[in-house]
């Protein structure tokens, strides 16, 4: 082969590969932008599965970005989810949440795999009464079926949710509690959410955290109720910038074996 061509298509191959180390290089940027810029149930202080009284304060707003990924008995889930909370008085919040899933499920002679949004979720936080160290909230909520349910992406049929939440400051420990109701649609059944959860201030920055809790089953044909067990930390960057690691394990089969969390929260 020529010089000059050997030269020219080595010229082509170099430009393919800038444009394609370009275009990864986008893609990931748009990924990165998406998650900070999009809005399940939202929970305050991730990787916390129960909901904790505190708010935003009039004018105020917190943004939320985590990832979770589940595996049970093989079986996978990701979840990428973004929460917007918005305080507009000192003692009530607005909070919208939009979770992206990713399914994996082996059926042994082929893996079905999907993604997609999931059912985009409402709230409104109000916290009635706080008093020496103690305080209650109600959080009540709307899930919208914008998931599709034909991918198990989401349940079909909106929901409703309202949440009971109490909050108790013992310095340097913080105890949570969530009790929760959700209406499903008729095929589901109705779900009882209880939740106990405990912060541990190791330092100024560093904090521990375990969560206990379970809820009904929603599928009517099971008599076995998810029961999990979680341990994490929540580490504060800055006083308005947190960062967080956590593992979920089920107690019993329903429940997934384990779960990978981790996620950052912005304040603004």
């Amino acid at each position: 082969m020529p010089r000059e061509r050997k030269k020219m298509k080595f010229s082509v191959l170099k430009s393919r590969f800038v444009v394609s180390c370009f275009h990864g290089m986008f893609f990931i940027f748009c990924s990165l932008l998406f998650a900070l810029c999009v809005v399940s149930s939202s929970y305050a202080a991730h990787p916390l599965i129960t909901d904790d009284t505190g708010t935003q304060g009039k004018g105020k707003f917190q943004l939320e970005v985590n990832g979770e990924y589940a595996n049970d008995n093989g079986d996978s889930k990701t979840q990428i989810a973004a929460t917007l909370s918005a305080g507009i008085r000192e003692n009530i919040d607005l909070v919208a949440s939009v979770p992206y899933l990713f399914t994996r499920i082996d059926e042994g002679a082929e893996t079905l795999k999907e993604d997609g949004f999931s059912d985009i979720t409402l709230e409104l936080k109000w916290r009635f009464y706080e008093k020496d160290g103690l305080s209650f909230a109600i959080k009540p909520g709307i899930i919208l079926p914008t998931g599709e349910e034909d991918k198990g992406l989401g349940d079909g049929k909106a929901a409703y949710s309202l949440h009971f939440l109490t909050t108790k400051e013992l310095d340097p420990v913080t105890l949570h509690l969530d009790l929760g109701y959700i209406k499903n649609r008729k095929e589901l059944r109705d779900i009882w959410h209880y939740s106990l959860a405990g912060e541990y201030k190791v330092t100024k920055p560093l904090r521990i955290v375990a969560n206990v809790g379970g809820e009904t089953n929603p599928d009517r044909n099971s008599h076995v109720h998810p029961l999990f067990l979680l341990g994490g930390v929540i580490y504060s960057v800055s006083e308005n910038f947190d960062i967080d690691f956590g593992v979920k394990t089920g107690l019993n089969k329903a429940e997934a074996d384990y779960t990978l969390l981790a996620g950052i929260t912005l304040r603004f």
